[in-house]
């Protein structure tokens, strides 16, 4: 049997198309009772435009799984962070040519190639294809690619 928790986190981030809500670690916690879901969510920063997207694209999951009461609500404290992206989400990033973020912040000037693994890399761009993106390219393999922004 398909939960609640397992429809709401395997929701498609509407921006980072390779990855799912569960696997960025914003779904925070889904609670039922009876026929009632009750979705807590935190944005990856607090000014994250896809939330709206989010909010409704959970809603119509559920809808599809068979839930008619639904809440969904957005919490900003604690703040998300690039430590709750789960292993599997990290892969896909790669997988997909984005570079995933450090398990903890650090004070390294470069991002790793998802393509080749070179740590020769410099950042092109501060803003990427989305806001949580930014723009780099590789010097070894001359590819460019986005990356998860760490702060």
């Amino acid at each position: 049997m398909v939960t609640a928790a397992d429809v709401v986190r395997a929701v498609p981030d509407p921006e980072l198309r390779a990855v799912t809500i569960g696997d960025l670690g914003i779904v925070r916690a889904v609670d039922t009772d009876g026929s009632r879901v009750s979705v807590t969510i935190t944005p990856t920063y607090s000014g994250c435009p896809a939330m709206d997207a989010i909010r409704a694209d959970i809603a119509s999951a559920l809808r599809e799984a068979g839930f008619s009461d639904i809440s969904v609500n957005t919490v900003l404290s604690p703040a998300w962070s690039t430590d709750w992206i789960t292993d599997a989400g990290r892969s896909k990033l790669a997988e997909a040519g984005i570079a995933p973020p450090g398990r903890t912040v650090s004070l390294t000037l470069t991002m790793r190639c998802p393509r080749c693994g070179s740590a020769d890399t410099e950042e092109l761009s501060r803003f990427g294809s989305t806001a949580c993106k930014s723009l780099w390219r590789c010097r070894s393999c001359s590819e460019p690619f986005d990356a998860v922004k760490t702060l």
